[in-house]
């Protein structure tokens, strides 16, 4: 096995096992969840189209419905159409869900800080840029 294959591997064997904590220990939100919940916090009216929220997390528009669906149930997001595109679906973050958000935050940012603390972020400086370099060429 090549370098990069072992490297792109062991990738995503680590994304694998640190997100698993994230699972359930934020309020009963996943991971997934979570981070949808912070995208739409971030951008303008609390809501995005439905296929910019699935490239944003790296999924399918069938992959990030199927993750909508129960949050729409519980009522941490809605749906809503374009008004002016009745084709396009845009994804709305509600009240409830900005207080589960908040809520769960400072959970959030704790175990990334496990994962990450002050000192280990200094020696990884630059990685997050390389990260998304690298997400950039897959496409």
């Amino acid at each position: 096995m090549n370098e990069s294959l072992n490297l792109f591997i062991n990738l995503a064997r680590i994304i694998t096992e640190k997100t698993r904590p994230f699972t359930g220990g934020l309020d009963g939100l996943g991971f997934s969840e979570f981070t949808i919940l912070v995208h739409l916090n971030n951008a303008k009216n609390h809501q995005m189209r439905r296929i910019d929220l699935a490239d944003k997390l790296g999924l399918t528009a069938s992959g990030i419905t199927r993750l909508l669906l129960p949050m729409e149930k519980i009522g941490l997001i809605t749906k809503e159409k374009e008004p002016r595109d009745a084709r396009v679906s845009l994804v709305k973050l509600t009240d409830s869900g900005r207080r589960n958000l908040s809520e769960s935050m400072e959970r959030a940012e704790q175990m990334a800080q496990a994962i990450f603390p002050a000192e280990r972020l200094e020696k990884m400086s630059g990685l997050s840029d390389l990260i998304l370099d690298m997400g950039d060429r897959l496409e």
